[in-house]
């Protein structure tokens, strides 16, 4: 097999991993009510349940950090994504309040884990290729989302029980997961002929790497707004119908996958500070318009607009790491995932307390300020050659045969 076409079924089966993991979620955090009338979790129980899926992954990714230490990020995401899923289904297979206890636990241990190894693949794939490649990945992830998403709302609409509604995704996406896996392709420098594993982050490299920390967590607070708080903002404070306040998240969700379908293109052409800059200034606009709405249909456009500048922030931080610590990405990867993880925990609670003590109008405000904290740091999203265009592809030519050779792709 020659190194181009073991690079192409790496990346064809990485953004398969991703869409599954989009799908994966989607079922799990649009059923919600339902697990919580499953198991007869109390409305004052849920929020420690649900907090601790994220606190579980965020463990999960320190561990994995030490983990891709002694073997490759692919097969730590070989056996991730199967226990992810079939966590998945515990939560519909369960009776008792342990049970999915126990599954929700094993599903955010498991998801950190993929999250780190799946981004620490997508990384070096990108540097494999010596363009733009890691938007697609995300917006595979986006696709997994919205069809997943549509998937939860048939089976709710069918009354279906979740482990009906789990089962058949489950089935049919386990099996080419594990056939997919044997296509993942490592980083081929990340050790050495005598077993040397990567290079730590060095003295001062977290320091270096917190600019892009703080990003990711703004941006994972901004998401979690939408994700938690657009449908509740639309009827509450805009007025609209029950019908008509289910749209903001599915329209974000669209704008999301098509912004990263074609954010790619834009990194190679203007470079990603560039992107990275025009994405917050227009993710900003959006809490802008959001917040001073006057009725439902502005802030629909508020929404979209939030879809679009958002989409770009979190793969571009990923691959910013990446950059900066090419000798460490994995490590680099893996410690700025959890800060996903701190954006999701604080999001949420966040824009509700201030919305509940002040008013939501004033609430979207915040995760506006916080996202545009990414203006003082698009520096470090690398220099105007790290938008991996058609000359610095060329330039990459050989390293990426480099690299390629040496992963265990099949």
């Amino acid at each position: 097999m020659t190194d181009d076409v073991r690079l192409r079924r790496g990346r064809g089966a990485l953004g398969f991993s991703f869409f599954v993991q989009g799908v994966t979620f989607a079922l799990l955090v649009t059923r919600i009510p339902a697990i919580q009338d499953r198991y007869g979790i109390s409305d004052g129980l849920l929020p420690v349940f649900l907090a601790a899926v994220p606190v579980l992954a965020g463990v999960a990714s320190v561990g994995t950090e030490h983990l891709v230490k002694r073997v490759a990020p692919s097969v730590v995401l070989r056996w991730a994504q199967p226990l992810v899923l079939l966590s998945l289904l515990g939560v519909g297979a369960g009776e008792r309040l342990w049970h999915v206890a126990v599954a929700l636990g094993a599903f955010g241990l498991s998801v950190g884990a993929l999250d780190a190894s799946m981004n620490m693949l997508g990384v070096s794939l990108q540097r494999a290729y010596g363009r733009s490649i890691m938007l697609g990945f995300h917006a595979a992830y986006s696709l997994g989302g919205i069809l997943g998403a549509s998937a939860a709302w048939y089976g709710a609409h069918a009354h279906l029980g979740l482990f009906a509604s789990y089962l058949p995704a489950v089935a049919v996406l386990l099996p080419l997961v594990l056939l997919g896996s044997r296509s993942y392709v490592d980083r081929g420098d990340r050790t050495g002929p005598a077993g040397e594993t990567e290079k730590g982050l060095g003295g001062g490299g977290f320091r270096l790497l917190l600019p892009l920390c703080l990003v990711m967590a703004c941006a994972y607070i901004g998401d979690s707004t939408v994700a938690n708080w657009s449908a509740k903002y639309l009827q509450d404070v805009l007025g609209s119908s029950e019908q008509t306040a289910t749209v903001p998240y599915n329209v974000y969700m669209v704008t999301t996958l098509v912004g990263r379908a074609v954010g790619d293109l834009g990194v190679r052409r203007f470079g990603a500070v560039a992107v990275v800059r025009a994405g917050t200034l227009l993710a900003a606009c959006g809490f802008a318009v959001v917040a001073a709405a006057p009725g439902v249909w502005v802030g629909m456009l508020g929404f979209t607009l939030l879809g679009v500048g958002l989409c770009v922030i979190v793969p571009q931080t990923f691959a910013a790491a990446g950059r900066l610590f090419p000798g460490a990405s994995d490590t680099a990867v893996a410690r700025l995932n959890i800060f996903n993880y701190v954006g999701f925990l604080i999001g949420s609670p966040l824009v509700g307390a201030i919305g509940d003590a002040w008013s939501y109008r004033g609430a979207m405000l915040v995760p506006m300020v916080l996202v545009l904290i990414t203006l003082f740091h698009a520096r470090s999203f690398g220099p105007r050659e790290a938008r991996y265009g058609v000359d610095h592809e060329r330039r990459a030519g050989d390293r990426a045969v480099d690299v390629g050779r040496g992963g265990n792709g099949v």
